[in-house]
């Protein structure tokens, strides 16, 4: 007997939806990442994103009169989006960012979407919801790509000026993150359209969690499709299959919503019984029957790659912005609290982790710029930053503490905290693409023969076993050419490549290769030895796919340092680099040594360690002098720190304006404040009860002069509005007995 016919055996097919998963994307530098040699020529060779003068002119008109006019503490008591908003986005053409301009469209690149959506949401995650769903996974996306050219030319200038609001169902109670599993029929039979008789389906189906859907006018449906009559002349079971429907269509159920988590996006079911629709209403005719799962795979990049990473950049934005100011502003013990090490280590990972984020951001879009799919990167894009998102998060609601806690107008933090978990389950919940999807797909994806090997070792071809034989002998070479590469590189770790001008940067390259070559060894060996079962052994394989995570999370912050920072702001931007990469580097090691620590072959753990010489931690660490230089630089008012808070765009009154105005009062006025501090170290003035009486003091004992006093007294009341939180009346109901929000500044206690 054969070894493929022993392999037969044991190893499962790649079954039809894996097939066109695979089939669906792109490999990209996740690929060098997987074969150990990390392809730093490629990755400066991407374009470097831009935003052209009509993106940026949307963002300077329409993207900030949205932002003024959004108060998403009186959308968060409404029981709707406000009308007025919902008006605006389809006058503005928000929902038309990936339609092309000979439909109406805006047509702007995936990191201006990225930018316009993530700018969205530092004001209202419900209305960045509301507008990024219609410009990701959805009928729009599918209609450019697989429409017919009636579809298209019907459904895309509706769709760009609002005169259709799209949404999508593909999640059933029954099948979330398995949507290969959706129970949704759709048999084929005539009926009757338009007073004739065709061929069409009957449907049935019944969907969950499908954003839009309330207020939808047209249906995008995923549902399988069954031809027991042989109407069709094949065979009986035709696979998952994508319709657009309309809402006016007899028998379709839209509109009873869910609540997630309060926030105020639109969100909720559709149902349908047995409802006839036509061959014309399949997204690209009868002729894309079964071809649905493949077309939604293949546009799952804005989706995974563009919006929830968004929405993650934007929550570290946030978090950072207002966690530094307030860290900057708010006192304690007679000190600045950005000045303890407890609120330091917080805030340094708080930035640190913002640079990364946006780095990460930066980077994905060029790919999808470039026409790529890559099914993997926009994978981790959509795990790690949502999850980073979260983590950061958390840090800044450490610092600001009671002030984070209260609702109100002021909060800047508090709606991003309830909506980031709503981003943690979009597009497969991230325990799914963490431990399924990232390594998954990559190691089929990214192993130069693998997937070649597995289709030969099931074939049915007469010379499947010379194929097999070949390939086979490949793969041999290619793991040997792994091995002897890692252990080079494990006893002669300067031998490491790096073409970086930059000094910097070079350590941070070469260890870079160095993780690579050992996480292309660990993956040689787990296949070799677990075969078959590593797609079972989740924890294992999801170790892995975080050390090609983290190593492209270092090879991004590496290109923006490199193409993104000014030259005049190195020095500045320098600490933020250093943490994001060396926190890259030690969670790609912590990963592996994971891996290493419960492989369950022990002889093979050995051999592994052995020849990667993986014995201890070697990449650089982050110091607590690096926590103590990142977390002052963070509270400093530099260009480096507005470029990584670009997506932050106060508005006059609301609470980032606020927050910044104290902050950059504060910083102007930090010589005076230390002086009246000294005097008062001294007993050279008496401290008052308020810091204004103190001021007062200060200016009896002319110890500051008439103007200083002015400037210091406008530096406390700002203070002193930043440092205070909404008040609301003691019977204060946030909605009124008809059920409308109240309005609630006119109710909040505003601070003398």
């Amino acid at each position: 007997m054969s070894l493929r016919t022993q392999l037969k055996k044991v190893l499962p097919s790649i079954s039809v939806t894996e097939q066109e998963a695979l089939d669906a994307g792109d490999v990209w530098l996740e690929g060098s990442i997987y074969q150990g040699k990390p392809d730093f020529d490629a990755l400066r060779a991407v374009p470097e994103a831009k935003l052209s003068s009509e993106e940026q002119a949307f963002l300077d008109g329409p993207v900030k009169e949205l932002m003024a006019m959004v108060d998403d503490s009186v959308i968060q008591n409404s029981k709707h989006l406000p009308e007025h908003i919902l008006d605006f986005l389809k006058k503005e053409r928000f929902f038309s960012l990936i339609i092309p301009k000979e439909f109406g469209g805006l047509e702007f690149s995936p990191y201006a979407n990225s930018t316009i959506v993530g700018t969205i949401a530092t004001k209202s995650s419900a209305v960045a919801v509301t507008v990024m769903v219609p410009n990701s996974l959805g009928p729009g996306e599918l209609l450019l790509h697989y429409g017919t050219k009636e579809q298209q030319a019907h459904y895309l200038p509706r769709l760009a000026n609002g005169r259709e609001i799209p949404c999508f169902a593909l999640t059933s109670p029954e099948a979330g993150s398995d949507a290969g599993g959706i129970p949704d029929r759709g048999i084929v039979t005539k009926g009757m359209f338009e007073g004739k008789e065709v061929v069409g389906m009957e449907v049935t189906w019944d969907k969950r969690y499908i954003t839009l859907a309330p207020i939808a006018t047209v249906l995008g449906l995923a549902f399988k499709v069954e031809d027991p009559q042989g109407i069709l002349g094949g065979k009986e079971h035709l696979g998952i299959t994508c319709a657009l429907i309309p809402k006016t269509h007899p028998g379709v159920e839209l509109g009873n919503r869910h609540d997630p988590m309060g926030i105020r996006f639109y969100n909720g079911t559709t149902r349908g019984d047995k409802v006839f629709i036509p061959m014309e209403f399949i997204i690209g005719g009868q002729q894309n029957i079964g071809r649905g799962w493949q077309m939604l795979v293949s546009c799952l990049g804005a989706g995974r790659g563009i919006s929830l990473p968004a929405l993650g950049v934007s929550t570290s934005q946030v978090a950072f912005k207002s966690a530094s100011e307030y860290a900057a502003v708010r006192e304690q013990f007679g000190l600045s609290i950005g000045q303890f090490e407890g609120i330091q280590e917080k805030l340094a990972d708080i930035a640190g982790k913002t640079y990364l984020q946006e780095s990460m951001r930066v980077l994905t879009t060029e790919g999808l710029g470039m026409g790529l799919k890559p099914s993997v990167v926009t994978a981790i894009a959509k795990y790690h930053m949502t999850e980073v998102g979260r983590d950061v998060l958390d840090s800044a609601m450490d610092i600001q503490a009671g002030k984070a806690i209260q609702n109100g107008p002021q909060n800047t933090l508090a709606s991003g905290y309830v909506a980031q978990p709503i981003a943690i389950t979009v597009e497969g919940a991230n325990i799914l693409t963490r431990n399924l999807m990232i390594f998954g797909q990559g190691v089929m994806r990214c192993h130069p023969y693998l997937q070649s090997m597995v289709e030969s070792i099931h074939s049915d071809d007469k010379s499947a076993d010379k194929t097999f034989n070949k390939i086979l002998t490949k793969t041999v070479g290619y793991s040997v050419a792994n091995s002897f590469r890692a252990f080079g590189l494990g006893l002669l770790p300067f031998t490491a490549g790096s073409k970086s001008a930059l000094p910097e940067v070079q350590q941070y390259e070469k260890a870079v290769h160095q993780l690579s070559a050992r996480l292309a060894v660990y993956a040689d060996f787990s296949l070799l030895v677990l075969g078959g079962k590593l797609k079972q052994a989740e924890m294992l394989s999801a170790r892995l796919g975080d050390v090609m995570s983290h190593l492209y999370g270092a090879m991004a912050s590496i290109k923006y340092y490199e193409q993104k920072v000014a030259i005049s702001d190195r020095q500045s931007a320098a600490p933020y680099f250093h943490y994001a990469t060396r926190w890259s580097l030690q969670k790609a090691e912590e990963a592996l040594h994971k891996f290493l620590d419960n492989f369950p072959a022990s002889g093979t753990r050995k051999l592994m360690r052995t020849i990667t010489l993986q014995f201890r931690h070697k990449m650089p660490a982050i110091s607590d002098d690096m926590v103590r230089e990142l977390a002052k630089v963070a509270q400093q008012d530099t260009a480096f720190k507005a470029q990584l808070t670009h997506l932050v765009k106060p508005s006059p009154g609301d609470g980032h304006d606020i927050n910044e105005q104290a902050f950059k009062a504060k910083l102007a006025c930090l010589d005076l404040l230390a002086k009246v501090k000294k005097a008062l170290r001294k007993k050279e003035i008496k401290a008052g009860v308020r810091f204004s009486q103190t001021l007062d003091n200060a200016l009896a004992a002319n110890l500051i002069n008439a103007t200083e006093y002015a400037q210091l007294i406008d530096y406390n009341k700002k203070r002193e509005k930043a440092i205070r939180v909404d008040e609301f009346d003691f019977d204060m109901n946030l909605l009124d007995d008809n059920a409308q929000p109240v309005d609630k500044v006119a109710k909040v206690q505003q601070a003398s």
